[in-house]
């Protein structure tokens, strides 16, 4: 069944998550995250609304973000974003680093049946420290950034030794032989909406199904914990095809762009 437009707007919308670690500017207008160095994208502007004049908001944003000293913010061009941002960013030399599609199916009526793995695969959550780091070094080799502090690692496994049983998400990782080769996380959010991110597969074990065999591990967590529907932003080249495949319909298109701040 095709969700409607609106509530996936609404769920990808509310989408942004913060870690305790970071530090925020935040107006009516938008809000700009700063996260730790060992973050991918260290400085991001996740929500642009602004209620005046579009180019005003956006120098006005451009400029906090310049008070932080970085070479670059990365501004998440959404799906209810004012219409003209990407070209008043590309007019200040910004650079498309990733476009995704938004992507969404109904699984208010159970697990979706996907195909297994052509490849045996343990599966594990992301409780303890040793997997919390496989995971999140399988994460920065996929998607690039330095390795995170071991008092992250030691930090997010003790979160998630609470939030994986009761229900709130987590980070599934696959092994093979013992090697970690893919992993992915999900969020239950409490409008019924499974966040499912950070989907990645070691680049030497792709095209052997591990990346459904955690996609379905994700979503089987998700209808145990009371989801309805499943949102993913999946990277038009990569994950994008293998999420229509399984039963996902596209409801538009997010770009992150690389902004120059010098």
């Amino acid at each position: 069944m095709k969700l409607p437009a609106e509530r996936v707007v609404a769920a990808s919308k509310a989408w942004p998550w913060i870690p305790d670690t970071a530090v925020t500017a935040e107006t009516d207008d938008y809000l700009i995250v700063r996260f730790p160095d060992y973050f991918a994208h260290p400085l991001v502007l996740t929500r642009f609304t602004p209620a005046g004049p579009v180019p005003d908001a956006v120098e006005a944003a451009l400029a906090r973000a310049r008070g932080y000293g970085l070479a670059r913010l990365w501004w998440m061009v959404r799906l209810d974003s004012p219409p003209g941002v990407p070209e008043l960013l590309e007019g200040r030399g910004a650079t498309v680093d990733v476009t995704l599609d938004v992507l969404a199916r109904d699984i208010g009526c159970g697990v979706p049946e996907l195909p297994p793995p052509a490849v045996s695969a343990e599966l594990r959550w992301g409780t303890d420290p040793a997997t919390v780091r496989d995971g999140q070094e399988l994460g920065a080799r996929v998607f690039g950034g330095p390795a995170a502090p071991d008092d992250h690692i030691a930090s997010e496994a003790r979160r998630a030794e609470k939030d994986v049983p009761a229900g709130a998400g987590g980070t599934v990782v696959a092994y093979e032989g013992g090697t970690p080769v893919a992993c992915g996380g999900v969020i239950v959010a409490a409008d019924g909406a499974a966040l499912l991110w950070r989907g990645a597969v070691a680049e030497q074990a792709r095209g052997r199904g591990l990346y459904r065999a955690v996609l379905s591990a994700r979503l089987e967590y998700a209808v145990r914990h009371g989801a309805t529907m499943a949102l993913v932003k999946g990277r038009v080249e990569t994950s994008g095809p293998i999420l229509r495949r399984a039963g996902f319909e596209a409801y538009g298109q997010e770009r992150i762009y690389a902004v120059p701040l010098g």
